[in-house]
């Protein structure tokens, strides 16, 4: 398959998620070089650039990318304030359900660090004070996403005819093992963030057991709560999805067993099912109208093939009545798939887009998203500092006037 987030651990979901659509002659799913390229940009706007460290002795123990090359991280240290409080955002790429979608990526970044390359921080993880008032002077680190299993597989055989290692778990684990070994061991404040939205969410409670017990660490997940809904024909599309996901990959032993105790294993990959267990505080960026969750989830490519969803897939502008009166059902599933608990952090969005903390015009900028006059930056601000309890839940589409401001990417 191919793809299109001690302080605080955040994770963050990647904005290439936003674009990816499913092609039923190849079953792939594909991403429009628009998107890579606007990734790209929203990663250099305000941001350092940020060397990239290749995990060599990662091998060693198995954990490495689907071609059995070596993971990677990105990593800036902190100053001043920040030196003891780190920002982890773990990047997403969607999954691979079979041999045939992950020995595709092996020819990319998704699948292989042979590709990677330099980047630079930007929203979150940008070194600007004014634009990333909270963050800007952390230990930021992204983690690089090369197993297509959101961090889950480990399966020891390698078949000699692909090379495919499912080595998720272990790249995951490897990677905070050598941040632990560089100070993380006695950080005092820590944010896991993720581009891979659900990725933070999976690894949430897990990360936090890592870490002293004594440090304040809480997760964030930027466009990472997949719901389990029905697609427009009535099929369970991504339910499906995941089944092929845990099973290619053997990822059951690495989801939350607290979920994996009770459900399952495929649905312990949809947030709404292993949220009631979590014990580490959350918070919820999403859009009610996440684009990627429309393209994929609702309206699939095998639910449409008269493609009569086709532009307003991409544009919600574009909606008839009465796909517009769809997609207001499917907010309101989204909703009511949210936790209850006081303690989740939650801004839901109305805009039709996917991702907004990994660049600045999103995160916090004179045209940023808002809800109730508020951005995202100080929205996740307020609650991880504890300045207030933040659950706002924009209202309906096309309510929110600041949502023009953001291109559907």
């Amino acid at each position: 398959m191919k793809t299109p987030a001690f302080s605080l651990f955040l994770v963050l979901t990647n904005s290439i998620n936003i674009c990816r659509m499913f092609d039923p002659k190849s079953r792939a799913w594909i991403v429009p070089s628009l998107c890579l390229i606007s990734l790209l940009v929203s990663l250099e706007v305000d941001g350092s650039p940020a060397p990239m460290i290749l995990l060599e002795s990662a091998v060693a123990k198995g954990a490495v990318c689907l071609d059995g090359s070596p993971p990677a991280y990105h990593f800036l240290p902190g100053s001043g304030s920040g030196v003891n409080s780190w920002l982890v955002f773990m990047e997403g790429g969607g999954w691979c359900r079979n041999v045939t979608e992950c020995v595709e990526r092996t020819g990319n970044f998704r699948g292989s660090s042979k590709f990677m390359k330099e980047l630079s921080f930007s929203g979150i993880l940008g070194d600007n004070q004014k634009t990333n008032p909270d963050f800007y002077n952390w230990n930021r680190i992204k983690i690089r996403y090369c197993d297509g299993s959101s961090f889950t597989g480990d399966v020891e055989a390698v078949d000699p005819a692909t090379n495919l290692h499912y080595r998720g778990a272990r790249v995951w684990h490897a990677i905070i093992d050598d941040l632990l070994a560089k100070g993380m061991n006695k950080a005092e404040n820590v944010d896991r963030t993720c581009e891979g939205g659900l990725a933070s969410i999976l690894h949430c409670d897990d990360f936090r057991s890592l870490l002293p017990s004594s440090a304040n660490v809480k997760c964030f997940s930027d466009a990472g709560y997949f719901i389990d809904a029905k697609d427009i024909s009535g099929a369970d599309s991504v339910k499906s999805l995941y089944t092929d996901v845990v099973n290619l990959h053997g990822s059951t032993k690495n989801l939350p067993s607290s979920c994996n105790s009770m459900e399952t294993p495929s649905r312990c990959f949809f947030p709404q099912y292993v949220m009631p267990t979590m014990s580490t505080p959350l918070f919820i960026l999403n859009s009610a109208y996440d684009s990627w969750q429309i393209m994929n989830i609702l309206v699939p490519s095998s639910a449409d093939p008269g493609q009569a969803w086709a532009e307003c897939k991409l544009d919600i502008k574009k909606c008839s009545s009465s796909q517009l009166q769809t997609l207001q059902g499917f907010r309101s599933q989204f909703l009511q798939a949210l936790p209850t608990s006081n303690s989740t952090g939650m801004f839901i969005i109305s805009c039709h887009t996917h991702c907004q903390s990994g660049g600045r015009p999103t995160w916090q900028d004179v045209d940023s998203p808002m809800i109730e006059n508020t951005t995202i930056a100080k929205a996740v601000g307020d609650w991880y500092n504890d300045r207030s309890a933040v659950r706002k839940i924009d209202c309906e589409y096309p309510c929110n006037s600041s949502c023009p401001n953001i291109t559907n990417e």
